[in-house]
């Protein structure tokens, strides 16, 4: 069974940093996109960030470039999603996708869904 778990997230003061893990399990991820999305309190999910199969393309929601980076570890079959600069706004539900492709962009199409991981940020 395949299965994207994340970690990481907390409540964390307006500038502080996280990092968020997706650990994959079921099958190995290392030839496909991963992506991270997020869905704050009565809005719709968002993109954030998504990284090619091996590392070498990456892809950022405007709101978050800059602040955020998306790295893989294939051995690990682990994404992560680094964090800096929290602002309030970044409060959500962050979540890990995978593509069954190598490059996708924003729109996909993302194939598996973790179940999320709460980040809070206070101000």
């Amino acid at each position: 069974q395949v299965q994207l778990v994340e970690s990481g997230g907390g409540l964390v003061q307006a500038g502080g940093s996280l990092r968020l893990s997706c650990a994959a399990s079921g099958r190995t991820f290392s030839s496909n996109a991963m992506g991270w999305f997020r869905q704050a309190p009565g809005k719709e999910r968002e993109f954030v960030a998504t990284i090619s199969w091996s590392g070498a393309i990456t892809y950022y929601s405007d709101s978050v470039k800059g602040r955020i980076t998306i790295s893989r570890d294939n051995a690990k079959n682990t994404v992560y999603l680094q964090i800096n600069s929290l602002k309030p706004e970044d409060t959500a539900i962050y979540y890990c996708a995978a593509s069954y492709y190598s490059v996708v962009g924003p729109q996909g199409p993302y194939d598996y869904w973790g179940q999320g991981t709460q980040v809070t940020v206070s101000s």
